[in-house]
């Protein structure tokens, strides 16, 4: 508090009690605040050069104006269910930004991240769209009772003899009608099924020319063999053969 009595020190006192309806939430949104082990805090008290005391329903924070400022606004945001986390991030960006003097004169927000939500999901639109009709000021027709649709037919001017006549008459004409249909389906099952053509066979192709000598040469070798005995020439052979085989012993 001795502190506030210095020229470049402020002091600022936020409320927070109000800004949440729910006392659950707000506890909750108050420890985003602080962080685990305070951890979140230590980081503002170092980027702003604040200190910050978060004690029931208040925030209280005392150091130089520009830090004041960007205190407010950590907060207000965090009640407003914004992390801390994203702020501290932009004021980190902002630090290293005001070390280079080129930059002073210039606009940041090329620099610095835009965050957008996430958590916030897109209404899904339903399958069938009840379309509006158009407005009409008159009422719809009325739906025609019994006795308008017997005037209409001339039903209504019959007598009873010939009002049951006609019921007889409809009830036998849908019931040929069910006795045609079934006789149509038990008749299905003598139909024959309808069978394939039948695939002619390729006659056996004459154009091959058929050699007649050589046929010829096949049947006169034949008739020079004698079945059951071996040819001349081979016999005059063997006798020979033996000959000598017999000179030799």
């Amino acid at each position: 508090a001795v502190r506030i009595l210095q020229d470049d020190v402020a002091c600022d006192i936020i409320k927070i009690g109000s800004l949440v309806r729910k006392r659950e939430t707000f506890i909750k949104r108050r420890a985003r605040l602080l962080g685990p082990k305070g951890s979140t805090l230590k980081a503002l008290e170092l980027l702003t050069n604040c200190y910050i005391m978060v004690q029931g329903n208040t925030v209280s924070a005392l150091g130089p104006f520009s830090g004041l400022k960007e205190v407010r606004k950590v907060v207000l945001d965090t009640m407003k269910n914004i992390h801390p986390i994203y702020n501290i991030k932009t004021l980190m960006i902002k630090r290293e930004l005001a070390k280079d003097p080129e930059l002073r004169t210039q606009s940041w927000e090329r620099f610095l991240p835009k965050f957008k939500r996430k958590n916030l999901k897109k209404r899904k639109e339903p399958k069938k769209k009840n379309t509006k009709k158009e407005y009409t000021p008159f009422p719809p027709p009325q739906p025609e009772s019994q006795i308008d649709k017997e005037l209409a037919s001339g039903e209504y001017f019959l007598k009873e003899r010939q009002k049951k006549r006609k019921q007889m008459e409809e009830i036998k004409a849908k019931q040929a009608d069910a006795v045609k249909r079934r006789q149509e389906e038990r008749n299905k099952a003598f139909i024959p099924p309808k069978e394939k053509p039948a695939v002619k066979t390729k006659k056996a192709s004459t154009e091959k020319k058929i050699d007649i000598e050589a046929i010829k040469e096949k049947v006169k070798n034949a008739k020079k063999k004698k079945l059951g005995a071996l040819p001349e020439e081979e016999v005059k052979l063997k006798m020979a053969a033996d000959e000598k085989k017999k000179k030799k012993k």
